[in-house]
């Protein structure tokens, strides 16, 4: 059996790893659901990134696609209900670029604390030989991190890493919100449990890791926002989605919080007229934390070996919608449909 496989046009796209396998690979960028559908509605597997959709109407028009590959962790581009009502794999990579989301995460908060941005573009207008003052303002507001509070918003796989990264810095206490998470395994991060309330009014530094869903979206709102510090930092490097984008510039505009750095927006990429662009305390980053030439070269690999695996009958990388196991053995036990003459991949998946 020959499988076709689908791909938004990327340079990152492993089109080799498909080829060696016999697989036909189909290719074309991608900007509308139309097009989507047209690239996709005749093949075993997809393999997408932020920009190629695969919702409700996507999906219901590919009869045959069994498998939708996702680059990196995040799977929000993929309507996972539908993918699970019509048994299809939204597959992704676990934990593939913890360490860059974490590295991005720390450096967003040291350049909050200690004023990097401004202090290196005061430096290149000339003004430490010709307005000392402006030198003497970096050097009464820096601050430490040692002796201070952080908190974490999630603790999965990256909120460990920031808080194992964080530790080397000294803070007073590091504290977590993650309602999924036991204090056993808190502990070994260092980490004192609260809720989210505590959380924002205790902490004097925010970094959001927690993922975007329904229970999340807008976590970081204008009652969440008038309950933190006026010198609290918040740091976001999850999805803009998480953080309501007209409480912050109000929060950030009035002084309700000091200041904030994101590699996330609500809408992507932000538009130039967007007012956030405008303030002086808010350092916006382009979705840039979780890449390296590792993380793509690891990632890519992997995204591609999901599809590869799965369609031979051995288990992907990641699986963000487990319970598709039990749509495909109930349509195979009748019309198989997608899934005729595919061997079953559950078998290796882990108990």
């Amino acid at each position: 059996m020959t499988f076709k496989i689908g791909m938004h046009t990327s340079a990152h796209n492993r089109r080799d790893l498909f080829e060696a396998e016999g697989f036909d690979v189909v290719e074309a960028p991608v900007t509308t659901i139309e097009e989507s559908i047209e690239l996709l509605k005749d093949v075993d597997g997809a393999l997408i990134g932020g920009r190629l959709l695969t919702n409700r109407k996507v999906l219901e028009a590919c009869p045959k696609l069994k498998i939708v590959s996702r680059l990196g962790v995040g799977v929000d581009s993929i309507d996972l209900e539908a993918a699970t009502e019509l048994g299809i794999l939204a597959c992704n990579v676990p934990g593939v670029n913890t360490a860059e989301v974490a590295d991005h995460a720390v450096a967003m908060l040291l350049s909050l604390t200690r004023q990097l941005f401004d202090s290196i573009v005061s430096v290149r207008n000339g003004e430490w030989s010709e307005n000392p003052s402006a030198v003497t303002g970096f050097q009464q507001s820096v601050r430490r991190i040692g002796g201070h509070t952080v908190g974490i918003v999630g603790l999965g796989n990256i909120g460990r890493a920031f808080a194992t990264r964080i530790r080397g810095f000294g803070p007073k206490e590091i504290i977590a919100c993650d309602p999924y998470v036991e204090q056993s395994t808190a502990d070994l991060y260092g980490v004192t449990l609260v809720d989210l309330e505590t959380l924002v009014r205790t902490s004097d530094y925010i970094s959001i890791h927690a993922s975007w869903t329904q229970e999340t979206e807008h976590l970081f709102n204008e009652e969440i926002f008038s309950l933190m510090k006026p010198s609290a930092l918040l740091v976001n490097c999850a999805r803009g989605q998480l953080v309501e984008q007209k409480a912050l510039l109000t929060a950030l505009k009035s002084g309700q919080i000091q200041a904030a750095a994101i590699d996330v927006t609500e809408k992507e990429p932000i538009e130039i007229e967007n007012p956030l662009l405008d303030l002086p305390n808010l350092i916006i980053t382009p979705h840039t934390a979780g890449y390296s030439p590792t993380f793509l070269e690891e990632c890519s690999r992997k995204q591609a070996e999901s599809v590869i695996n799965v369609l031979s009958g051995k288990a992907p990388h990641g699986l963000a919608n487990p319970e598709v196991i039990k749509t495909i053995a109930v349509m195979r036990t009748g019309d198989a449909g997608r899934w005729d003459g595919i061997p079953d991949f559950s078998t290796a998946l882990p108990l």
